[in-house]
């Protein structure tokens, strides 16, 4: 298959040279080093992405309009006004007539000087591989510092960017200030044969005290990140903490985590899918996927899902629009997800069909459902605290004025607790008498009990486990209860492995903090650790609890 993107970058030009930052604008982008590059300034990198650079001048043209209206729209009086010809923003925009620029004369001086504008399209084609870097998958980002302003649209469309407030751009150069860099994502999963047009319009400035210099390109790069990738496990380094004897009934001596994947943004929400050799699905919030690793052959890893939480027109608002937790239903084994940017609780049946199981409670849209468990009988338990939102607690989309627990069965959606501020990972003991639930707050770092009733109805909560005087900054994030009654909670330095009592026996440190848990495996005694950017295991000598049956959603 043959795909073809358009992403166009407005950029203006002065000022002395800004090495190029490492941040994300309005899409998801990596950070760090690149795994290759190519610069597309010099005619080998140019030739190996098969770019032809083409230019324009651009110009302000008087044309009719009207004045504001009662609307405070155009709908006034006839007036004039200006407008920029040509406008090569569109993804179709025909540029076959414009003159070809040879690579190496990027840095020569373009435009009028003073107030001036201009136009540079570049068409690209991936290539199969740079160097021995194989591009199958890659994350590609298009990054460039234009002399002096920039401003980028992707695939024929300005991504806007607010700030704190919600009412400004806070990102492009023409706000930032002259020669800043621009990033964008080009493709998030390169396909062989791709094409893609880059579009650049360049201006001078500062505008309001036009300077004596010209439009030049500094700096226009492709940045090529590996695609997340399925490892062979390998033992990784691994600091076991054994502060009670108890530990040894749970892990033997010599345990060590594995790494199963790796190349994420930001790994989360696991479950363990019992179905044939049995498969492992969890979320990458950030990259607005679920992935799938099968354990044969070594591992194997695909894309289950993509935009597995929010496809709306703001998404690039959100830090976290995808999927977070992820459970299946013990009746049918139909895959629950809470989806962030939709911030709504959904169910994927084994024919495909979704539906959504919980969006509003009482007329008013949930925060963003983050973590869920089901009890035996069916009955659903998630949270839902406002992280997936763009501005958390602080956000105006928020509708409801707290942070709850909630219970879903046939009765309808129930707040059942709304003690913490940051309800967080949940989970159930074996005998489902009593829920646990993680607090993500720094000032509160508590493991709460709850006492479950018949009916569902929560009871007399309390603290069950309090890391208040544990050192760093990270707060509780996912848990998992295993046969015996011992939780696997995400707290600061590692995995607490706390008794069914409340007593700290020990703790589990592997090279990244994980943020959740999943018991996988046919016999259930693996725990898979989803920790930042990658996916990770180690083998217990018991199985975890609240075991499931069935098969799971097609995606």
């Amino acid at each position: 298959m043959r795909f073809k993107r358009t992403l166009l970058v407005v950029g203006f030009g002065i000022g002395s040279w800004l090495e190029l930052a490492s941040f994300a604008g309005a899409e998801d982008l990596p950070s760090g080093p690149p795994d290759a590059v190519l610069d597309l300034r010099t005619a080998d990198g140019a030739r190996q992405a098969g770019a032809v650079w083409r230019y324009s001048d651009a110009q302000l043209r008087e044309v009719d309009f009207r004045a504001p209206g009662p609307d405070h729209k155009p709908s006034g009086a006839p007036s004039r006004t200006h407008t920029l010809e040509p406008l090569a923003g569109p993804a179709e925009f025909d540029d076959s007539a414009w003159p070809v620029l040879e690579p190496n004369s990027l840095e020569d001086r373009r435009g009028t000087g003073k107030v001036s504008f201009a136009w540079y399209r570049l068409h690209v084609a991936i290539p199969e591989r740079i160097g021995d870097f194989r591009t199958a998958g890659a994350t590609v980002v298009f990054e460039t510092v234009i002399d002096d302003y920039a401003e980028v649209w992707v695939n024929g469309a300005l991504p806007f960017e607010l700030d704190a407030n919600g009412i400004g751009q806070s990102g492009g150069a023409v706000i930032a200030g002259w020669n800043e860099p621009n990033r964008r994502l080009v493709t998030a999963s390169a396909a062989r044969g791709e094409r893609d047009v880059v579009a650049i319009f360049a201006a001078n400035g500062p505008i309001s005290d036009p300077p004596s210099n010209y439009i030049w390109v500094r700096r226009a790069v492709l940045a090529f990140y590996k695609a997340p990738r399925a490892l062979t496990p390998k033992r990784v380094e691994t600091k076991i903490e054994r502060l009670d004897p108890a530990l040894d009934r749970v892990l033997a001596k010599g345990a060590s985590v594995e790494k199963i994947a790796e190349g994420f943004a930001f790994t989360e929400g696991p479950v363990w899918v019992p179905e044939g050799a049995g498969h492992l699905l969890f979320s990458d919030p950030n990259r607005n996927r679920i992935y799938r690793w099968d354990p044969e052959g070594g591992g194997s890893l695909g894309v289950f899902r993509g935009e597995s939480g929010y496809q709306g027109p703001d998404v690039a608002e959100y830090g976290q629009p995808g999927s977070n937790g992820l459970a299946l239903d013990p009746r049918d084994g139909s895959l629950t997800i809470d989806e962030h940017g939709n911030r709504r609780v959904a169910r994927l049946a084994p024919d495909g069909t979704e539906v959504s199981l919980a969006d509003r409670y009482r007329g008013a849209r949930l925060n963003s459902p983050n973590d869920l468990v089901y009890r035996s009988d069916g009955t659903l338990y998630f949270t839902d605290p406002p992280f997936g939102l763009p501005k958390f607690y602080a956000d105006p989309r928020r509708e409801l004025p707290y942070t709850g627990v909630f219970k879903l069965d046939a009765h309808g959606l129930e707040l059942v607790s709304q003690d913490l501020i940051g309800p967080n990972g949940i989970a159930f003991s074996p005998d489902e008498k009593f829920l646990y639930v993680t607090n993500w707050d720094t000032s509160k770092k508590v493991v709460m009990r709850y006492e479950v009733a018949a009916d569902g109805s929560l009871a007399g909560d309390r603290v069950f486990f309090d890391m208040g005087g544990a050192p760093g900054e990270e707060a509780l994030d996912g848990v998992k209860v295993d046969s015996l009654g011992n939780l696997y909670v995400s707290g600061p330095g590692g995995v607490w492995v706390i008794s069914p009592e409340g007593k700290h026996i020990g703790q589990i440190v592997a090279p990244e903090l994980p943020a959740n848990f999943a018991w996988g495996d046919s016999d259930r005694k693996t725990l898979y650790m989803t920790a930042r950017t990658g996916v990770y295991r180690i083998r217990l000598q018991v199985a975890g609890a609240g075991a499931v049956s069935g098969t799971v959603a097609k995606r």
